[in-house]
């Protein structure tokens, strides 16, 4: 297996998706080594229920460096559909791909992903998705057969006129070989399974027709699909799709290196620790794994679009008004419930003496903190901590915090330990930064890390708040 802590290097390009809302828009990573080699693109959720396959493409982006070749990546084809949890709200987008009405709803989407496949640069194409059952290429019992899907790695016909690779069905077995070398459970066992598209002589195979990775061999690319079954949690779902893909880019000679150990506990904890958003300019930031249902009075811009930086390309911030949910995938984590503020474009940062030592913290960080923290007065300016009360007086600086001295209700996360420190200048808002009270040890690694992947900026990209797709709230 193959890991690293170093960090990555992506190439981010923002797709705007026509008649698709604004801020839901699919994205392309380029994951580029600089070194010559063949380009996989892997593709996640054309079907936004089936979040095995769209972690996946998130983790790849967030969680891999490519050593040589490339690795380009959408993780969320059908952004919409993922908010929502829903296969496709304007149907299949899986079924699209031979022919569409230009009236469809997604149609410049279609448009845009058939480009990425039929680019020159592209060598193969993986489309991970989520199977029912167990495929069996033998009937065994109801849910391991061969109507099924569930863990195998599908082809469309056995060999392709392409010739760089001519054998479909040699290249997925060797995958599958390779995959089967980590099984949790025998049960799990991958096979290849050929739905025999070029025929065109059963419903199963009409169907493929229509296909994105029918589509990519039409156009001389090799695809396969890579389904996980769907009676698993997601963290496993996501193991074998990295197993699979990880099998892929090594037939293709891409070199890769992975931050987190193969495991389904690894995965889990991978997919999971990289949940966090920054608004304006990183004047407000949140770390969001543990948030509360709701959290209030966040100080957003007056008269001005809520722009933001995700640190996951499966987050959006959804809805206005008097409430903007934030999702991850087809999870709400949280609602911000705004307060509109002038914003003051002066001031950067804190003076605080964080446990005895001294310290200047730029807006948009976490503090870690052992005992207590104290925030610098500044001229002009108005100290908010929220949850904190300093009787008498209009600003709370200048006088030592301790978590008991907070209430636990106006904390950021369940757990009652981060809490938001905001400065307002002449009672414009300036900026704010999160202190997080941990014991000395393992929480101030989780402030770093965070602190980092604001400073780098190497796994953020920039979106604008969308209106959601109908129905889409919950």
């Amino acid at each position: 297996m193959k890991s690293t802590m170093c960090a990555i290097w992506i190439v981010m390009v923002l797709l705007t998706a026509g008649t698709v809302q604004a801020g839901l828009d699919f994205t392309l990573h380029k994951l580029e080594s600089g070194k010559p080699g063949k380009t996989l693109l892997v593709v996640g959720g054309i079907q936004g229920d089936e979040p095995g396959g769209f972690t996946t493409a998130a983790l790849v982006i967030s969680q891999y460096r490519i050593t040589s070749g490339s690795v380009w990546v959408v993780p969320n084809l059908n952004f919409p559909s993922i908010i929502k949890n829903s296969r496709g709200i304007y149907g299949d987008m899986n079924r699209k791909f031979e022919e569409l009405d230009p009236s469809d709803p997604e149609y410049a989407t279609i448009a845009k992903i058939k480009k990425i496949i039929t680019d020159e640069r592209v060598d193969a194409i993986v489309h991970l998705h989520d199977g029912s059952g167990f495929y069996r290429p033998e009937r065994e019992d109801a849910m391991r057969c061969p109507e099924r899907w569930g863990q195998c790695v599908v082809i469309d016909e056995e060999r392709t006129g392409e010739p760089r690779y001519l054998e479909l069905a040699a290249l997925a077995d060797r995958v599958v070989s390779q995959v089967n070398t980590g099984l949790y459970d025998p049960e799990h066992v991958y096979h290849v399974k050929n739905t025999l598209t070029r025929k065109k002589d059963t419903v199963m195979a009409k169907e493929m027709a229509k296909t994105l990775t029918y589509y990519a061999i039409n156009n001389g690319k090799p695809a396969f699909g890579i389904e996980a079954s769907k009676e698993f949690p997601t963290a496993m779902r996501s193991y074998y799709h990295l197993r699979a893909v990880e099998g892929f880019m090594d037939e293709l000679g891409i070199g890769f290196e992975r931050r987190f150990p193969l495991t389904a506990e690894g995965v889990d904890q991978a997919a999971n620790s990289n949940v966090a958003l920054s608004f304006y300019n990183n004047k407000i930031f949140f770390d969001l794994a543990d948030a509360r249902a709701r959290l209030g009075y966040v100080p957003f811009k007056k008269d001005a679009a809520v722009e933001y930086v995700p640190s996951n390309p499966l987050m959006a911030v959804v809805g206005g008004g008097d409430a903007f949910r934030i999702y991850y995938g087809n999870r709400n984590l949280t609602e911000l419930e705004p307060a509109y503020f002038e914003y003051d474009d002066t001031e950067r940062d804190l003076e605080m003496v964080v446990d005895g030592t001294p310290r200047t913290v730029p807006f948009g960080r976490i503090v870690s903190v052992g005992k207590s923290f104290t925030v610098a007065d500044r001229a002009e300016c108005r100290v908010n901590i929220i949850g904190f009360s300093k009787p008498g007086q209009a600003s709370e600086s200048g006088t030592p915090v301790r978590r008991e001295d907070v209430m636990d209700r106006f904390s950021v996360d369940k757990a009652g330990r981060v809490y938001r420190v905001e400065v307002y200048k002449k009672e414009r808002f300036a900026g704010m930064v999160l202190v997080r009270f941990d014991d000395g040890r393992g929480d101030a690694r989780v402030a770093q890390s965070l602190d980092k992947a604001i400073d780098s900026r190497t796994n953020l990209f920039s979106r604008v708040a969308a209106e959601p797709p109908t129905g889409a709230s919950r």
